[in-house]
């Protein structure tokens, strides 16, 4: 008895199933057709009405129906574009470590660290005294020997002095002159001054400490721009150039783009890495960014032109990638070889004919030959 009821639910849902099928799956609609269920579900309005498979055209197209509804559109042409990203690190427009070119005691700091300097003025003093001594002594020698050659100048007139005397006392004149720029010379060491302008970084040393040649005092950088070094493979070789244009994100701040420009291409390989050197400049009017920071580097090269298709248009087959084209109003399947992808298009390889038309919509019915109607895309 249990029987009974099962079999009426089969044949509930059976009836419920059937004319479902023929309005979501076209493809049964043969199958009804060659089972005789088609016309009558057709006649009690359970199905869409409409000819058997073998009343329609080529490819499911039904010749009174204005063929195959596809929507279509016209391939554009875009140029190839390679984009390529690398990381790099910034450095100040000019930088300079600054030291003392003699050995003395620190005296002052003139400078503290941050703050902004021109160039010229002076960032810390040595302890003079020696050398300010060794300037007035050079002074009084000098003085004396240019009275001796003046001296022997006004006696040579009269024939009181000799040649040689004169001659000598030229050269202890000359002498004195020289030994006193010496003098000079080491007295101006004793101060260390900032030979360009920008900021001072921490300074090192301590008054009363020690220092020499080899002592570093503090660095100055000029960041009013930034200077951009990074490598990009060996490929790309021949297509970079001074002049070319980069955007520049620092890695802390990765929603801000700077543009900016290259500035020096490196004249060969690295052999290690295959990779090119390359420098960029970038803007810092506003003193926000920091030599040393990381920065992700785009560059963007533009190649040759080619035929571009919306992604949507793509098929796939046994014999790679191809799409659908409406040419002389009929399907035709054109095979392509994909070379970039985009947000937006796909730029592809293909012998299109300039009146074909790519199909974006409706591929599932097409075959090749079948005639079809294009419809405009919705909006």
């Amino acid at each position: 008895m249990k029987v009974i009821p099962q079999l009426a639910i089969v044949a509930l849902v059976g009836a419920v199933a059937v004319p479902l099928s023929a309005w979501l799956v076209p493809g049964t609609r043969p199958w009804l057709d060659q089972i005789g269920l088609l016309q009558p579900l057709a006649a009690a309005g359970l199905v869409p009405a409409g000819q058997s498979e073998e009343a329609r055209g080529p490819g499911g197209a039904n010749p009174g129906a204005g063929g195959v509804p596809v929507v279509a559109s016209a391939f554009r042409i875009e140029s190839l574009k390679d984009v390529v990203s690398a990381i790099g690190s910034a450095r100040g427009a000019q930088a300079v470590e600054l030291s003392f070119e003699v050995t003395g005691r620190l005296q002052a700091v003139a400078v503290a660290p941050g703050s902004r300097v021109a160039a010229g003025d002076v960032i810390a003093e040595l302890e003079a005294e020696t050398a300010q001594l060794a300037v007035e002594r050079g002074r009084l020698v000098l003085e004396d020997a240019r009275r001796t050659a003046e001296r022997l100048a006004q006696l040579s007139a009269s024939g009181a002095s000799t040649e040689l005397q004169r001659q000598e006392a030229e050269l202890s004149l000359r002498t004195a002159e020289l030994a006193l720029q010496s003098a000079e010379r080491d007295l101006s060491n004793h101060r260390l001054l900032a030979p360009i302008a920008g900021y001072v970084g921490l300074v090192e040393a301590q008054v009363g400490d020690l220092v020499s040649s080899s002592t570093p005092i503090t660095r100055i950088e000029d960041r009013s721009s930034l200077i951009l070094e990074f490598r990009v493979p060996e490929r790309l070789a021949a297509m970079v150039a001074v002049g070319d244009a980069v955007q520049a994100t620092a890695i802390s701040t990765p929603g801000e783009v700077i543009e900016g420009r290259i500035v020096a291409v490196d004249n060969r390989i690295d052999e290690a890495s295959r990779t090119l050197r390359v420098q960029a400049t970038i803007g810092n009017a506003d003193d926000r960014l920091r030599a040393g920071m990381a920065f992700q580097i785009t560059l963007t090269f533009t190649g040759e032109e080619h035929p571009a298709v919306d992604p949507l248009a793509i098929q796939w087959g046994a014999d790679g990638a191809f799409v659908w084209v409406v040419r002389d109003a009929k399907a035709a399947r054109q095979p392509i070889r994909i070379l970039q992808r985009n947000a937006e298009t796909v730029l592809v390889e293909a012998e299109f004919q300039p009146s074909d038309l790519v199909v974006t919509e409706g591929v599932q019915a097409l075959r090749p030959g079948a005639d079809v109607t294009v419809t405009a895309p919705e909006s």
